[in-house]
């Protein structure tokens, strides 16, 4: 808009000085919240090729498949490319529960619970998992997902896999709002999990659809109530979300960790047909 304005305004008097100081100061605010992102130092430490230890890692995909997408075959295929030791498949149903059968061949560790309000999960995992749980936060019709997943070196390390709900009333899926019709209150499911965080043992991975935007009041407090570090601090946006606009596009999907974890590879993956890009990262639990 402002260089838009630029060009176009003939006269600069008063009003037009007061637009583009207007203009800047927008930039300017706006940038000071995603700076940290695209010029900051990494929070969450990258570990070097040479010092990887393949029995001590984890790959991680994560995916939103839509509910009312009908074509499983790219978000499988992606699967097949990237090849990741645990999926995360979220607004899954019976009928994408059962189109992710075949990956049970290679992922014979899950859990399932597809529902037909756009909350349904699933996981899928290449390692053991033991402790699982379905936990309910903050919406009977919302699961979250929580395991120990055991590395080949015999390592572990706690997954929560979360889809809160979105912050706003929403007439796309009427009967996902629970209990209190279309009136969604606060989202508090993130700093549910981030008690649950604080009290683990074990290193710790928070993963999956927010629904909000890593530097929101409550991704911040959900991350310190955990003592838990966002992914992308220092590696750039990777915005998921709309896959179908060109602009319009923030990152809605994310990985939180604790300190003793290092990234090996962070990147967003091609379309699969969803209102959300895929995201993958690779980790080294130390």
């Amino acid at each position: 808009m402002l260089i838009l304005f630029i060009l176009l305004n003939n006269k600069w008097k008063l009003p037009s000085i007061a637009l583009a100081v207007g203009l800047l100061a927008a930039i300017f605010i706006h940038f000071s919240f995603i700076s940290s992102y695209l010029i900051g130092e990494k929070v969450v430490s990258s570990i070097k090729i040479s010092e990887v230890s393949p029995e001590k890692t984890v790959g991680i995909l994560l995916g939103n498949v839509l509910i009312t997408n009908k074509d499983s075959s790219k978000f499988l295929e992606v699967i097949r490319n990237t090849n990741p030791d645990l999926v995360l498949a979220m607004e899954v149903n019976s009928w994408w529960v059962e189109a992710l059968q075949p990956l049970k061949n290679e992922y014979p560790y899950t859990i399932e619970y597809p529902l037909d309000n756009a909350y349904g999960m699933a996981l899928y995992s290449k390692y053991p998992l033991s402790e699982t749980e379905i936990q309910f936060l903050n919406h009977s019709k919302v699961p979250s997902f929580n395991a120990v997943v055991t590395l080949p070196s015999g390592d572990s390390f706690k997954f929560h896999g979360v889809h809160p709900v979105a912050p706003f009333p929403s007439d796309k899926y009427p009967e996902n709002i629970g209990e209190n019709g279309n009136d969604q209150q606060k989202e508090i499911a993130l700093k549910k999990v981030g008690e649950l965080v604080s009290k683990n043992q074990k290193p710790s991975i928070v993963a999956g659809d927010f629904n909000d935007v890593s530097w929101s009041n409550t991704s911040r407090l959900f991350g310190q109530d955990g003592n838990l570090k966002d992914v992308r601090i220092g590696r750039g946006l990777f915005n998921t979300f709309d896959a179908n606009s060109i602009i319009m596009r923030w990152p809605l999907d994310h990985f939180f960790v604790s300190e003793e974890i290092a990234v090996i590879e962070f990147k967003r993956l091609p379309n699969i047909g969803s209102d959300h890009f895929p995201l993958f990262a690779k980790f080294q639990i130390e």
